[in-house]
């Protein structure tokens, strides 16, 4: 019979499960995984894939076996089959030790893979539809993608079925009981980088990105064009240097010359999530403390006492704050402007909002100046997370449909060809982009405004 992409994928992850049990003491998981996607790319292009499976576990097991010590074969005659009849004169033929070693090789490899092929067959007979199941947890950004029926058919062709649960990324690295997930899938580096260090892995995979936005409508950034914080070229930029001024001066919007836009007794902050929780806020947190830090990324703790009465105000005087992204996204798409009339917000909800018609005319997004590029990192926590990891990074459909959801990927072209057919205005080149502080850095400072929650 002939063995389909998703049979084959499935054999291929029952030899990943073999190896790794059998290497468990010697050879991390996710070495095992490299070993064997190298080796099945060696048959890529062949028509014929009934036996890649048994091929590709021959090969790495072959690879991971220490050499093996010279095995003597007894040299002695090998009598044949006893005569049934009188011809005493047929006599015992010997097999000389080169052509003995091949021999016993081949038989061995023969029986090894029609032993395999009956497995290989009778597994897929009686279960030929059945998917891996792979469990991780997800910033609430992503998982509209990982709900989207495309993005399930495209796993299901490789074998797998994807369930996810959604957290707030600091949550999934300090909080979250990971050990009943197979992989985490914060939404920046120096969280996937905690998760790392906590779990023992080195391996990481970063299949799409982000910068930071803000959202807002039209007559808000007009509002605050006239007072240079807003400037509007071939994207929207906000100017946080002006910002932070503004906020420091406890401007409120009814102070604003010619406001007749939104005149409320509110003071100027943008919307963010809960900075205890949210990834999203943490990278706010290091785009306003590279600005206050002189326009530097905030390292060490003189530098961090330094910049936290600035940045304390810009949490604390907005109340209530969501434990993730969608939270306040889902309010600007439906509320409009009187709840917030600013929202700090990844890129691609907005461009993944734009594509499923879900702004209205009169919204914007801005950039930031400067922003952050959030790197969406999953962090493997087995071999099936790994194996997850591996597919969002290069199978070219889950890419393509990446970008579809708003996320920049791999291929800039892309992620430029789905903004151009959904008439989202983003930024093709990312200039002004700061690098984040260090895990401990955004910790320190996190926990230094946690601490000011109860006495604000």
């Amino acid at each position: 019979m002939r063995v389909g992409p998703l049979r084959e994928e499935q054999a291929i992850q029952q030899v990943i499960d073999r190896i790794t049990a059998d290497y468990a003491d010697s050879r991390p998981a996710a070495d095992v995984a490299d070993l064997v996607a190298s080796a099945q790319s060696r048959f890529d292009g062949h028509r014929i894939r009934d036996f890649v499976p048994i091929f590709v576990e021959n090969i790495v097991r072959r690879e991971l076996a220490e050499p093996a010590e010279e095995t003597q074969v007894n040299t002695e005659e090998i009598p044949e089959k006893e005569p049934t009849e009188p011809d005493s004169h047929r006599r015992r033929i010997p097999i000389p030790l080169p052509l003995a070693k091949p021999l016993i090789a081949v038989l061995a490899a023969i029986g090894v893979a029609v032993a395999a092929v009956v497995v290989y067959v009778s597994t897929q007979d009686e279960e030929p539809d059945k998917l891996t199941i792979v469990r991780g947890v997800v910033g609430s950004e992503k998982q509209a993608f990982f709900n989207d029926p495309q993005v399930k058919q495209a796993l299901a062709r490789q074998g797998i079925e994807v369930k996810v649960e959604p957290a707030g990324s600091r949550q999934i690295a300090t909080s979250i009981d990971l050990g009943k997930y197979d992989f985490a899938f914060p939404s920046s580096a120096p969280a996937a980088d905690r998760i790392q260090r906590q779990r023992g892995v080195n391996a990481e995979y970063t299949p799409f990105s982000s910068p930071m936005a803000i959202a807002t409508f039209q007559p808000i950034a007009d509002l605050l064009a006239k007072e240079g914080i807003v400037k509007r070229g071939a994207t929207w930029t906000f100017n946080v240097g002006r910002y932070l001024d503004l906020v420091s001066s406890g401007t409120q919007w009814k102070d604003l010359e010619g406001n007749r836009a939104y005149p409320v007794r509110r003071n100027i902050l943008v919307s963010t999530t809960d900075p205890r929780t949210s990834n999203s806020a943490a990278m706010y947190l290091a785009i306003t403390g590279y600005v206050a830090n002189g326009n530097s990324v905030v390292q060490g703790p003189e530098a961090e006492r330094r910049v936290l009465p600035t940045l304390s105000p810009l949490f604390l005087g907005q109340g209530y704050t969501d434990n993730s992204t969608e939270g306040p996204f889902e309010d600007y798409l439906s509320i409009g402007m009187g709840k917030a009339p600013l929202v700090c917000i990844y890129e691609a909800q907005y461009v993944g909002a734009a594509i499923r018609g879900q702004t209205k005319p009169g919204m914007v997004m801005m950039y930031p100046s400067p922003t952050v590029l959030s790197k969406h990192t999953l962090v493997p926590l087995n071999p099936s997370g790994d194996r997850v990891g591996r597919l969002l990074s290069t199978d070219p459909a889950l890419q393509n449909l990446a970008a579809r959801h708003g996320f920049r990927t791999r291929d800039p072209q892309q992620f430029a060809q789905v903004a151009t057919e959904s008439k989202v205005r983003v930024a093709s080149n990312l200039i002004d982009v700061v690098d984040t502080p260090s895990y401990e850095t955004l910790e320190n400072l996190l926990n230094g405004i946690a601490n000011q929650y109860g006495r604000a």
